[in-house]
C-alpha cells in the first residue's frame, strides 16, 4: 500500500503531522537522519527512513517508492543565542523572545537545496495524482506478502491448489484447478484491511497483469464477514502478454457464493476492505466460463490501482509567514516578527524558504505551500485565518498546523496554492475545511 512520505518528521510539527495521519488510518512513512533520536520521539512501532534531504545521494528510489503523497516539515535548527535546554523548551514555548541564531546546517542548504532535492526525487517517483496505489507488487514488503492467502474449492471437498507467489517484481497467482469431487476453483483472498481503503472519489479499478489466455475474476468486499457477498467481475487474458484494464466501480456485480445477489446496494466504495483474484469453472448464475480448463494456471500482476479521482495536493510544505518580506518597499520592521527583522542575521532563512517553495512551486507537483505565523505550543483546536499575500501576523499551534497538513491532502481546492494561516482567540467547534480552502485562488 503506498504511503504518506513525512519528511522532518521528529520535528515539533513533523511528529505531530506522523501522529494524526496514523490516527486516520494512513500508511506512514518517516524520513530522518538519527534512527535513535527518531525511535525517543516517534516510538518502535513506525516505519523510518534514513536519508537526509540535504544529500540528494541519499534519496534513492527505494527511498522513495511506493509513496503517495509527501509532507515535509524541514526546517533550520533555530535556538536562543544564550542556549537551551535539551527538549528545546524555550525555542518551543513561543512566549518570550530569546535573541535567536542558527545553529548545525545552514538555511541555504536546508530550507532551498534541501527542499528542492526532495522535490526533485518526489517527481521522479510519485504517481498520476488521480490514481491511487493500492498494491504495486514490483515493491514487495514482508507486510504485502503476509496479506495474501489461498482460498480454494478444498472448502467445499474440491481438490484444486493455488497461492500467491512473488516474482520478479510481481505478485504471481498460480496453481492447479480441478472440477474433481465437484470442485472447479482456486482463489487468492486478502486478509481484512483495517481501515478498509476509502476509494469513494475514484471512477474504477486498474489492474496491469499477464496472464494464460484464461478468463479470471476480480472479487472487492465491503464487509469484514468471511462469507459475505463480494462485487466481482470478469476479465479475459491473453497468453504472455501485458495488459491494462480500466474496471468501473459500476461495472462490479454483487455476487454470493457465485450467485448474482438481485436488489443489492451498488458497492460501497468507501469501504473496500479485501480484494480476491479467482478462476472459476463457473460465471455467475450457473452459467460456465467459457475459457476454463483443468490443470495448471498462472496470472502475474504487476499492481492494482484506483483511477479516475479528483487531482488532490502530493506534495505538502510547511514554510513560513513572512517568506516575502525582507528587502519589501514599504516594510516598517518595527511592527516586523522577529525572524523578518533577523533575516539577514539568520543566514536569509526567509530568503531561502521562498526560493525553497519556488521549486516546489516550479516542479509540475500538484502542491500545497502553507506559511503559518509563529508556531507555539499551545493546545490548539482554535479557528483559523487563511489569508494570501503574505501580510498578517499572529501565531498558531503546532497542533493546528499539523491538523491543517493531514487536511489539505484530502483537499482537490487546496491544490497549488499558497497561503498564510493564524489562529483566533476562539476555540473552533467545529472547522469547515473544504469552504476554507475554496476561498483560496490557485497561484499564477
Amino acid at each position: 500500500m503506498s504511503a504518506i512520505l513525512v519528511a522532518g518528521a521528529t520535528g515539533g510539527v513533523g511528529k505531530r503531522v506522523v501522529r494524526r495521519l496514523r490516527e486516520k488510518g494512513y500508511k506512514v512513512q518517516c524520513l530522518v537522519r538519527d534512527i535513535d533520536k527518531a525511535r525517543s520521539i516517534l516510538g518502535n512501532d513506525v516505519d523510518l527512513i534514513v536519508a537526509d534531504i540535504t544529500k540528494p545521494e541519499t534519496l534513492t528510489s527505494l527511498v522513495m517508492s511506493n509513496i503517495q503523497a509527501v509532507v515535509c516539515c524541514t526546517a533550520v535548527r533555530v535556538q536562543p543565542v544564550e542556549g537551551d535546554t535539551a527538549d528545546r523548551a524555550k525555542y518551543n514555548q513561543g512566549i518570550k523572545f530569546y535573541m535567536p541564531e542558527v545553529v548545525g546546517d545552514t538555511p541555504e542548504n536546508v530550507e532551498y537545496q534541501g527542499v528542492k532535492n526532495l522535490v526533485q526525487a518526489a517527481g521522479k517517483s510519485l504517481q498520476k495524482s488521480s490514481e491511487k496505489v493500492i498494491f504495486d507488487f514490483t515493491n514487495i514488503s514482508e507486510e504485502l506478502k503476509n496479506s495474501w492467502g489461498a482460498l480454494d474449492d478444498v472448502v467445499m471437498g474440491g481438490v484444486s491448489a493455488s497461492n500467491m507467489q512473488f516474482v520478479e517484481d510481481t505478485a504471481l497467482f498460480t496453481g492447479n484447478v480441478s472440477t474433481a469431487n465437484s470442485g472447479g476453483f482456486a482463489s487468492v483472498r486478502t486478509t481484512n484491511f483495517t481501515p478498509p481503503f476509502n476509494l469513494s472519489g475514484y471512477e474504477g479499478i486498474r489492474l496491469r497483469f499477464r496472464g494464460d489466455g484464461k478468463r479470471y475474476k476480480i472479487f472487492l468486499r465491503t464487509e469484514a464477514v468471511w462469507d459475505g457477498i463480494g462485487y466481482g467481475y470478469s476479465f479475459d487474458t491473453v497468453a504472455n502478454t501485458w495488459i491494462d484494464i480500466h474496471i468501473p466501480f459500476a461495472n462490479f456485480i454483487p455476487v454470493f457464493r457465485a450467485k448474482s445477489v438481485k436488489d443489492c446496494p451498488p458497492i460501497d466504495k468507501s469501504k473496500i476492505c479485501s480484494f480476491q483474484f479467482m478462476l472459476s469453472k463457473f460465471e455467475y448464475d450457473g452459467a460456465l466460463n467459457p475459457k476454463f480448463s483443468d490443470g495448471g494456471f498462472a496470472l502475474q500482476l504487476e499492481s492494482i490501482k484506483a483511477y479516475g479521482g479528483e487531482t488532490l495536493p502530493q506534495f505538502v510544505l510547511v514554510s513560513s509567514a513572512g517568506v516575502t518580506r525582507p528587502g519589501r518597499p514599504g516594510i516598517n520592521l518595527e511592527e516586523e516578527p522577529p525572524a523578518v527583522r533577523l533575516n539577514d542575521q539568520l543566514g536569509g532563512i526567509l530568503t531561502w524558504k521562498l526560493k525553497g517553495e519556488d521549486s516546489l512551486r516550479e516542479s509540475g507537483i500538484p502542491y500545497t505551500i502553507i506559511r503559518p505565523c509563529a508556531l507555539t505550543e499551545e493546545a490548539g483546536g482554535k479557528e483559523l485565518v487563511f489569508e494570501q499575500g503574505d501580510n498578517i501576523r499572529g501565531k498558531i499551534s503546532r497542533e493546528d498546523v499539523a491538523e491543517l497538513c493531514v487536511q489539505a491532502l484530502q483537499q482537490t481546492k487546496a491544490c497549488n496554492v499558497t497561503f498564510e494561516v493564524k489562529e483566533k482567540e476562539d476555540n473552533a467547534n467545529y472547522i469547515d475545511w473544504q469552504r476554507l480552502f475554496s476561498d483560496l485562488q490557485a497561484d499564477k
